[in-house]
């Protein structure tokens, strides 16, 4: 190593122990940025529905407006399809590609991923389909961290964490939920724990809750009255569900990935003119069914008013359930995550319906039975538990039923990983990096890159000593940030539970390096 390479590396070592103050300061920046992008989005979104249901409205009564809007659905299918072909990472949800960001297997140009995004997931919302806002926020706000990142020049490692404040300020500016986007970051993109990503986060979500309140107000997203928690001798009842609502998860993530399957067969059509099939769907379904159109707003007021009989709900349930997936397999702008909690509300409904009617239930507690399903049927298709319970409690207003929804959420958690169902956006992620033709962003170029990562309780460095453990090839490790305590790496260290490993590496290795880091660190299965 050259002197220059020593102080280049010296430099990012040192950084790197400071981070959480700088980060920090970022975090705030980013939050700010990120909402405003996910604010604007969300608000155009909400005219887009507006405008959709008056054309409805005045469609039923004069077929020439019908005329006019089938047209203009081929035009927004067109348009929405050319913005797909120029720039791919638009496409779908945009969860996966920030996960694979944040993996170091994608490099997003990230102005063209925010207008594209943008553009593409408001044609979509005004045309009906039936998607979410969520995903397209969380990728909006990832790459204004990215983004700020390339304006300020700063490394891959911290490029990362300001995509992961953007992404977190995304999420909470989308819900009004500032504990669901810090879990949500946490748990699904860095999927390990720091003090770094942990302050950077907070700050930026906050930041994002903050600026969205003072759009949208304070009222939470669900208006569900529930009157009393589930009594203790129910909660059979609440394993049940949440077996079910695994099932159901499984058969959810097979069908949104054999929906994209089918398109991939139809050779004839061509990529950019799929999205004509669920623009012209939403265009028939707007005269026969339109509560099932856009995101799920107007089912979840349905479901609200409590007057839906079982089997209402479950032909509205199968109705969007088939249309989200012909939805979201042609590969259009927007996101699966309100979809599905309202799939799962829907579940819950019918559920507590047929225990009032079949078992003597009371009546009351079907309000908690849709809370419930709501976050067994998110963790048994994304498989992160937290972040559905917390995410449920924030957009419902109520922290009461936090016991419940653990209970229906470990059954469901359960239930699927037994069915050996992966997580949906663990599995569009892979398919992503196999469809997409795409070199790792990191190239041999001799910079260096700071990898992180945290011991676990089980794992195979748990009580090792330094010099003993078999550590990867190319992996140089500079320090161990022991709580607030820096430790400096001997052969006889002993790592313990909690420590966070910083190791020096070439920037072309990060991505391997962490893996391996990871194997490492994590708990082993029983």
């Amino acid at each position: 190593m050259t002197t220059s390479d020593k102080n280049q590396s010296g430099k990012q070592i040192t950084r790197s122990l400071n981070m959480k103050y700088s980060l920090t300061l970022e975090g705030l920046s980013v939050g700010i940025c990120a909402s405003l992008a996910a604010v604007l989005y969300r608000l155009v979104l909400d005219y887009s529905e507006k405008g959709l249901n008056g054309i409805l409205s005045a469609a039923k009564t004069n077929w020439w407006i019908a005329l006019i809007w089938i047209a203009a659905l081929v035009l927004m299918a067109l348009a929405a399809g050319w913005l797909v072909k120029k720039e791919p990472m638009i496409s779908g949800s945009g969860i996966p590609q920030v996960e694979g960001e944040m993996s170091g297997h994608l490099d997003q140009k990230w102005w063209r991923v925010m207008l594209g995004k943008f553009v593409g997931g408001v044609l979509c919302i005004f045309g009906g389909l039936s998607l979410g806002r969520e995903g397209p926020s969380v990728q909006l706000g990832a790459m204004a961290g990215k983004g700020i990142s390339k304006g300020l020049k700063r490394s891959p490692t911290e490029e990362r964490f300001l995509i992961g404040c953007g992404a977190s300020a995304g999420l909470s500016a989308a819900f009004n939920a500032p504990l669901a986007g810090i879990i949500f970051a946490i748990e699904e993109l860095y999927k390990t724990f720091s003090v770094q990503a942990l302050l950077s986060v907070m700050t930026a979500s906050i930041t994002a809750d903050f600026i969205s309140k003072n759009v949208f107000g304070l009222s939470p997203i669900f208006h569900f009255h529930v009157e009393s928690m589930m009594p203790l001798q129910h909660y059979w009842l609440i394993v049940l569900l949440g077996a079910a609502l695994g099932v159901m998860g499984a058969v959810y993530n097979k069908v949104i990935l054999k929906s994209q399957e089918l398109y991939g067969k139809v050779k004839w059509l061509k990529p950019q003119f799929r999205l004509l099939v669920p623009f012209l769907l939403a265009g028939i379904l707007g005269f026969l069914m339109p509560e099932v159109l856009g995101g799920g707003h107007v089912m979840m007021d349905l479901l609200a008013d409590g007057r839906l009989m079982i089997g209402a709900m479950l032909v509205l349930f199968l109705v969007k359930f088939l249309f989200s997936a012909v939805c979201f397999g042609s590969g259009a702008p927007g996101g699966i995550f309100f979809p599905l909690m309202v799939l799962g509300a829907y579940l819950g409904g019918a559920f507590g319906s047929a225990a009032v009617s079949w078992l003597g239930l009371d009546p009351s507690f079907v309000n908690n039975f849709i809370i419930l399903a709501m976050a067994g049927y998110f963790t048994a298709i994304v498989r992160a538990p937290i972040t559905g319970i917390v995410l449920v409690c924030e957009m419902s207003g109520s922290l009461n039923h936090l016991l419940s929804l653990a209970a229906v959420s470990i059954v469901a958690y359960l239930v699927a990983e037994a069915l050996k169902s992966t997580p949906i956006y663990e599995s569009l992620l892979e398919r992503i990096l196999k469809k997409q033709d795409i070199p790792r962003p990191e190239q041999a170029d001799g910079k260096r890159s700071i990898v992180e990562i945290a011991v676990e309780v089980g794992s195979p460095l748990e009580q090792c000593e330094i010099g003993r453990a078999l550590w990867p090839k190319n992996c140089l490790l500079v320090s161990i940030q022991r709580g607030n305590t820096e430790v400096i790496p001997k052969g006889d260290t002993v790592l313990l539970p909690g420590d966070l490993l910083v190791a020096l590496t070439d920037r072309k290795n990060q991505t391997e390096l962490a893996a391996e880091l990871e194997k490492l660190c994590r708990c082993k299965e029983p």
